[in-house]
């Protein structure tokens, strides 16, 4: 006899494709931040850290890589 699940609320039964969850992050923004340390000997001798911010471009926040037209 096997146990049955219980419920876990209305998202226990929704599926979700990858490339849906991708769209839903990328759209409102996806912070990534992390420390990287290469340590010998209680010595520190590299230490990397990174903040990144991954976001969709659209009319309403443009690409700041692109010149603006002059007229």
């Amino acid at each position: 006899m096997t146990a049955q699940p219980t419920d876990a609320g209305p998202l226990a039964q929704r599926q979700l494709a990858l490339v849906d969850l991708l769209d839903r992050l990328l759209a409102g923004g996806v912070v990534i931040t992390g420390d990287l340390t290469l340590r010998i000997a209680d010595v520190d001798l590299v230490r990397v850290d990174l903040n990144a911010l991954i976001s969709s471009v659209n009319v309403d926040v443009p690409s700041p890589f692109e010149e603006e037209e002059s007229l």
